[in-house]
């Protein structure tokens, strides 16, 4: 058997993915040690900031591309894990990776069991997973929207702007999202619920998200920066909140802190700003997050869309695609049967 991986060609890599900057890889299937477990990916999350993590050389030489991942269990030498068993964990750009002791988790991202009674197994890597999570603490922990308030979301569609502003709407706040094309525009008001969305692309962007924000900005969630900010930023009222969950607007800059002019300019109009971390908060409030939030995407008050890209070999276009704003919902790409569908 061999295991497919997709890994850097280019190092350092480029400001942005091109078709040169990643190589298809075999190797063999690793074989699980004591405590360890055999899985065959299934589906794999591709969010921006992974495109900061390989720029900054985190990955070792020759590794398959990080990512967050849902597998099935192929092999275990691990209690209460059984061939058959879902787990979330973080194979990456790889037909299979092992879990367990001894082998590398990046950061806060800890192997865990599924329940797929619980909701889609896919949600692992999104709206119930670390994403929804990254929504929850920068939203309600870092945001702390009141009733009434206006919350403005940029990346609105993306995987995280779409939990972050319906979870505002269930504090009671007026929210209003930053997306691209018409369809996204309209799906971000129909569907999620939202008060108003403007598009970014609009030759009148900065008017039309000022007329939308008539008694100015509370509350604002940051993917985006740039261009988006600068138009948020007059729009600031006193003692208002901003969270930086992402910059993918400076995600292809050359050195410098990104971030550091958007932080600058929000705090000299007396903007609280927050950087989001979403691996400050796995201990402590992961389980009230799913406790709060599990029952709301159960019975339709929370709703999640997943952009779903079939195929290995799919990996790098998909992954550059949704850099560039092309994806519609949570970018995920399926790289082997999902049994439970």
């Amino acid at each position: 058997m061999t295991n497919r991986y997709w890994t850097l060609a280019q190092r350092p890599p480029p400001p942005w993915p091109g078709p040169d900057t990643f190589a298809l890889r075999e190797a063999e299937v690793p074989t699980p040690g004591p405590g360890q477990a055999l899985t065959r990916t299934i589906y794999v999350s591709l969010d921006p900031y992974q495109w900061g993590y390989k720029r900054r050389g985190v990955e070792p030489e020759g590794a398959p591309c990080h990512a967050r991942t849902v597998a099935q269990v192929v092999q275990s030498n691990i209690e209460g894990l059984a061939p058959g068993d879902f787990v979330f964990c973080t194979n990456g750009w790889a037909e299979y990776g092992l879990m367990g002791e001894g082998v590398p988790r990046p950061g806060y991202m800890v192997p865990r069991k599924l329940d797929p009674a619980k909701g889609r197994i896919s949600q692992a890597v999104g709206v119930l997973g670390m994403l929804g999570l990254t929504a929850y603490a920068g939203m309600i922990l870092q945001g702390l929207p009141k009733a009434g308030e206006t919350v403005v979301v940029s990346a609105a569609s993306g995987g995280v702007g779409q939990i972050a502003g319906q979870l505002a709407k269930q504090r009671g706040a007026r929210v209003v999202g930053i997306a691209g094309k018409p369809e996204k525009c309209a799906f971000v008001t129909g569907e999620l619920g939202y008060d108003a969305c403007v598009s970014h692309l609009s030759p009148t962007f900065a008017d039309d998200l000022k007329a939308a924000c008539p008694g100015g900005i509370d509350v604002y969630f940051e993917n985006v920066g740039g261009a988006v900010f600068e138009a948020v930023l007059p729009l600031f009222n006193k003692g208002s909140r901003m969270t930086i969950c992402g910059l993918i607007a400076h995600y292809g800059d050359e050195g410098g802190d990104a971030g550091a002019a958007e932080r600058a300019a929000a705090e000299a109009r007396g903007v609280s700003v927050n950087n989001l971390f979403v691996g400050d908060y796995v201990e402590g409030h992961h389980d009230a997050f799913l406790a709060e939030v599990g029952p709301w995407v159960a019975d339709g008050k929370v709703r999640y869309l997943e952009d779903i890209r079939e195929g290995l070999e799919s990996l790098p276009a998909a992954f550059a695609e949704m850099l560039k704003g092309g994806n519609f919902g949570k970018m995920l790409v399926r790289i082997s049967p999902d049994p439970t569908i």
